[in-house]
Order: structure tokens, then sequence, then C-alpha cells
């Protein structure tokens, strides 16, 4: 096909012309956010906020499932509190906001300006983090063994000052959750640690129906003051990793930088052992660039706002009235029913605008099914029903009476689709390489006819040497993403990972194979 003759698509540039460009027209298309007049945040719009609050409602269940349970801590810190835990204040140092004073008054030339006279005695941090404000509150809620395990859960923004943003990937201000838990041994905290790690892993495929391989990262990537942060990493359709969610074992450091020590049965004292995990907006620029097409967004129904559009056609007034009553009995038989655990979710767009122009809001918006009712479908007790996984043109007539079994069962098919699918896009651009200079192809070489065909996720030996970690970021811009805990589906199992090899820079023995990738 030639240039100028191919099919036209409601985003453009595609994927293919220009990716970053794509992802930023995909968000303003499926009206998820938008810029705000403050430099480096976002404004979330209904539609994307909604998609935010069905991910907060699984994760919230599944956390109380295990357990947890939420509550609130304040957004501005001490200052003191974050020095107190040496490498946490290290990590966080350069991305502060910091409050110094509490009042404003008009300046000499016009304005407002912060009034001498109302100087903070301490600088308050706006929360880049909770670690420390919790770790305060942890430290008087816990006297003894028979205080633990605590198992807390917030729900809140945190603030870090990026220079570099992206609508929902990386913002000044975001949406977020952060456990925080508290624990008598470290058994315990360890195996909380990799509990959420599972539940995150379980939320990621089985609701955005976005695979991921989870494992511990290296030294250098870890948490700030962590012992140990484990991580889920997500394959994006450009073949760059997306770190979707963390959880950190972090010892005794953050317990002894706060003082939370407890009683043991053998009443003796001893300093608890800690865990923090987190997920965050993020996770919906994650979606997006797992499922999303040249169209727009393409959302997974068990998280979608709305599981299906009805789009009246009105023909005139005289039919109307008649399509209108069809179109409401259609939408209250449809919310009768249920699909992944929740009543099936109808969108009814009444508005007064072109067709053709609804279809295609709904399509940019990922609406997972789109419901057509005329006058014709009426007289035939009928609907027309389009996917929003398949062309924009493939449409398929459905009885009413078939409905409330069939659309559940499209839902369904849906969801398993976009996971399938994204799990053979990873499997098709992730490689075993033992060789150098496979490694530097693999990272650098572009395709003339096909300059988006390079890179992906390289599974080599590392030899643990943190030089030549360093040596591969500066060089490829390549990291390691993760030391996978289990097989790769397509790919390799736990056990071909886990063979022992040599390291492809030094030559040294290796004990398993890692997962290296260009990263957001």
């Amino acid at each position: 096909m030639a240039k100028n003759d191919a099919p036209k698509t409601a985003i453009t540039p595609t994927r293919a012309e220009d990716y970053a460009e794509w992802y930023q027209q995909v968000v303003r298309a499926a009206d998820l956010a938008e810029s705000s007049p403050v430099r480096g945040c976002m404004v979330i719009k209904p539609w994307g906020y909604a998609l935010w609050e069905n991910i907060q409602r699984e994760l919230d269940r599944m956390f109380k499932a295990t357990g947890h349970k939420n509550a609130y801590f304040p957004l501005f810190i001490p200052k003191s509190f974050l020095e107190k835990e040496a490498e946490h204040v290290e990590g966080f140092a350069k991305e502060c906001a910091i409050v110094t004073h509490h009042r404003l008054v008009a300046g000499p030339e016009g304005g407002l300006v912060p009034d001498p006279e109302a100087k903070l005695e301490e600088p308050l941090i706006v929360r880049p983090t909770s670690e420390t404000i919790i770790g305060a509150a942890f430290a008087s809620w816990v006297q003894s063994y028979r205080d633990l395990p605590l198992l807390i859960n917030q729900w809140a923004n945190v603030v870090r000052w990026e220079l570099r943003t992206r609508l929902f990937l990386r913002t000044t201000e975001f949406l977020w959750q952060e456990g925080h838990t508290a624990h008598a041994t470290e058994e315990e905290a360890r195996a909380e640690t990799m509990q959420m790690l599972d539940v995150y892993t379980t939320f990621a495929e089985e609701f955005m129906a976005m695979p991921v391989i989870k494992g511990p990262k290296t030294a250098s990537e870890r948490f700030p003051g962590a012992v140990d942060t484990f991580a889920i990493e997500a394959m994006m359709q450009d073949r760059k990793a997306l770190q979707a969610g963390t959880s950190h074992f972090l010892g005794q450091n953050f317990a002894k930088a706060s003082g939370i020590k407890f009683q043991t049965a053998k009443e003796t004292e001893e300093y608890a052992w800690t865990t923090s995990w987190g997920v965050s907006t993020r996770l919906i620029g994650g979606l997006l660039m797992t499922h999303a097409d040249d169209d727009g967004l393409i959302l997974p129904p068990r998280l979608a706002p709305a599981h299906v559009v009805i789009l009246p056609v009105l023909r005139g007034d005289d039919t109307k009235a008649k399509v209108m009553e069809y179109v409401d009995a259609v939408a209250a038989e449809l919310r009768s029913t249920s699909y992944g655990g929740r009543p099936i979710e109808v969108e009814v767009d009444k508005r007064d605008i072109r067709g053709g122009d609804k279809q295609w809001e709904w399509i940019k918006k990922g609406a997972p099914i789109r419901i057509e009712i005329g006058p014709r479908d009426v007289d035939g007790n009928v609907v027309m029903v389009a996917r929003r996984d398949r062309g924009t043109k493939d449409k398929a007539t459905l009885g009413r009476a078939e409905l409330v079994t069939k659309i559940p069962e499209i839902l369904a098919d849906i969801q398993s689709g976009l996971l399938a699918k994204a799990k053979q896009h990873r499997a098709a651009n992730t490689k075993r390489i033992d060789d150098m200079k496979d490694f530097e192809k693999f990272f650098t070489a572009k395709n003339e006819d096909k300059p988006e065909i390079h890179g992906g996720f390289a599974l080599a030996h590392w030899s643990g040497e943190p030089e030549v970690e360093a040596h591969l970021k500066d060089k490829f811009k390549v990291t390691i993403r993760c030391i996978p805990l289990s097989g790769i589906d397509g790919v390799a199992d736990a056990k071909d990972l886990q063979e022992e090899g040599r390291c492809i820079v030094s030559g040294k023995p290796s004990r398993q194979r890692v997962v290296f990738a260009k990263s957001y």
C-alpha cells in the first residue's frame, strides 16, 4: 500500500510514526486528563478518574481481604523526620517540595510575598512518600508484640518535583496507595512483602490484562532505605519496560529511625520489622500503552467505567419515542446482569450530535462494547453490537433475547483476548542473549523499513557487579528491570532463567538470567 493510501486513523501521529506523541494524543482523545496551570501537574477528567476509581476499588478489596485497614496521615512531614534515615533523605532530597512560611503579605512592589514574620521554625516537606511520618505514628501505636502485625494502607496524593513530566507516567503530583506494615519477625515482614507483590501481579494480569514479570530489583534500583525492593515489570507496545508496582522489605532501618519498638513475649525489647508497597495513577499510563491502538484507548472490561455504551439512532421525531423506550428497556436488562463481580455498567448517549461523532468519541474512549439501536432494530427486536477490540466497521446483529447471556460472554472474551495479545507481544520481543554484540544490536540496531522494530526484553547473565550495571546503563540507557522469580509465558520457565552462565560483559560467573530493558 502506498504511503498516501494508508488507512486513516483517529489518532495522529500513529504509534509507528511517533510513539511519545501518540501517547499524549490518546490521553487527550480519550478525555482522560489534561495538563493543569501548575507545571508538571494534571487535571484528571471524569472518564480518567472513573477508571482510577475502579482500579482503587478492586485493589482496596484485595488489600482488605489480606487483613489491611485504611488510614490517613498528614500531607506535611517535618524535615527532621526525613533526616532520620540517611539513605531515605538522600534518595528523595532532590525531589522534595518544601513549605517554609505560613502566611503571605502584600509585597513592596505589588503582589504577594512570604511574610518574614511567618517563617516556620522547621520547614515542612510536602509528602514524597510517608515512611517517616507513618513511622512516627507506629512508634506510638506499637508497645507490645500483641500490637503486631500492624497492617495499614492509605490512599493519598504525593509530590515529587519532576523535571520531565508526562501525563500519568510521571507528574509532579500523583495519586497512589501506600501500604505500611510492622511485624514482630523478619520472616513475617518478608512474607508480607511477597504477599503484596503477588496481589499486584494478580491485579495487573487479571484486571488490567497486562502481563508482568515479578522479581527483586538490584541494589542500585532499590527504594531509598530499603533492604530489598521487589517490582512487577510490564512491556509496553514500544517494547520499553514500565515498573508498575513495588513492594519493599525495609528490615529494621525505618523502625530504628522512628523508634518503633515492642516488648516481646520474653519481655525483651526489639525493633519492629517493616514493609511498604505501592502503586499509582501510573497504572493508567501502563494500561494505555499496553492496549491502545491508532484509534484510541482500548479498555479491559474489568476496569472500564462503562462496559456498554448504547447509541440511539434517531431517524425522526415520529420514531424517537419508540426507539428510546426500547433503548431504556435494553439498558435496564443489561444492568440487571453482571460481569466480573460487578453489575454491567451501561451508558446511554442521548446527546443531540451526529451519530458518527458519537461513534468515534466512544471508540477513542475505549468503551468495550457499543450497541446501536435504530427504528429497524426495534422492529426486528435486535441490536447492532460492535467490540472495541475489533475493527471499527466490524459489527454484528444480536437478538434482544440473547443480550443478557451474550454480553457478559463477549466482555469475558475481550478481557482474555487483551491479555493473550499482550503476552504474545511480550514473547515476540523477549530474547535470550549470551553475546555482547547481540546485546548491542538488540538495543541499538534499527531496520530501515521498520525503524520502530528494535529492542525489548533481553534475558542475559549478569555477574552481580554494580560496575557492569552502570556501564550498560551509561552506554545503552538499559537497566536491569528485575531478577525474575518465575517463568515468562511463551519464553522460558523458571528453571531456564535460573541456569548458571557467564556475564555478557565481564565473563564472570552468573547464577541466573536477569531482565534488561529500556524503561519509563
